[in-house]
């Protein structure tokens, strides 16, 4: 496998940065040289300077979109982590439900929209609208929207077409759910239609202004902003509570923490989770 030499670590680490805003520091060097070996060697790049100066010059843009699909952490699974499912499950979804059933009363559907802000292949905005469906029941009553948003055109391509490996469905899908909530495509499963009504996906970068015509009640942002400085973190979790409804809740992953980063947010603790919502 090809080495970083010279300064080419610093030209993709700050290249990376304007595209992604993830910051690589000297030790995450072998990030860039394992995901864009494919890359080096698609492109018949005899070094890592000269796929850098190639992607400079793609005036197509698609060598970019490449080295974002590649840099990117796509590591996800259905049901990842258990416990953010079982708090939608068992106090989110009962709590906003009776809030909007006592703020417009019963003669239309509930409203609740939700977004996975870093989804990834889409396992997450599809266990999360299993975990609405199985909670709910009658969606009949309910108007559900499930917005899954990713840097990475390549992976929000894959999300949106709802197709998985066996390999992939094994982790963390029930295999006794599998016919309720797929069907067999050759040797894939694809999201049966029931679940995939409930979803829409779009590219995205986290980091530049956005803004949505509703607001959300639930936000999962799990396991992306670990990568960003903690600069970007307030940029980003200053930007998602503002398009939070008032009662809305923000997910994040086990191992992070807000903690001097937004202070316009609460922790709440329930079980095992830990969810935050508007001051």
């Amino acid at each position: 496998m090809n080495r970083l030499e010279g300064n080419e670590f610093s030209l993709w680490s700050s290249y990376v940065y304007s595209i992604t805003r993830i910051s690589l520091d000297p030790s995450k060097a072998y990030l860039i040289e394992t995901r864009l070996s494919a890359l080096l060697r698609d492109t018949g790049s005899r070094s890592y300077r000269e796929l850098f100066d190639k992607v400079l010059a793609d005036n197509t843009g698609a060598l970019k979109r490449k080295v974002i699909g590649a840099i990117t952490t796509n590591e996800t699974s259905f049901f990842r982590d258990t416990a953010p499912f079982d708090l939608l499950r068992q106090k989110l979804l009962p709590q906003l439900v009776d809030a909007r059933v006592k703020q417009f009363g019963r003669a239309k559907p509930v409203t609740l929209r939700i977004w996975s802000a870093a989804c990834s292949t889409g396992q997450e905005v599809y266990s999360t609208a299993i975990t609405c469906r199985e909670t709910l029941v009658d969606m009949s009553k309910y108007d559900i929207r499930i917005l899954g948003t990713d840097i990475s055109d390549k992976v929000v391509a894959q999300a949106s077409y709802g197709k998985y490996t066996k390999l992939e469905l094994d982790r963390g899908f029930p295999p006794e759910k599998l016919a309720a909530y797929f069907r067999q495509d050759g040797p894939d499963y694809k999201v049966s239609d029931q679940i995939r009504a409930l979803t829409s996906f779009r590219t995205m970068n986290l980091l530049e202004p956005f803004s949505f015509p509703n607001r959300f009640d639930v936000v999962f942002c799990r396991n992306v902003a670990i990568y960003f400085s903690e600069a970007d973190r307030r940029i980003l979790f200053d930007a998602i509570t503002r398009v939070m409804a008032p009662d809305g809740c923000l997910i994040i992953g086990s191992t992070e923490s807000l903690t001097g980063i937004s202070n316009r947010l609460d922790p709440k603790r329930y079980l095992r989770s830990i969810y935050y919502q508007l001051k």
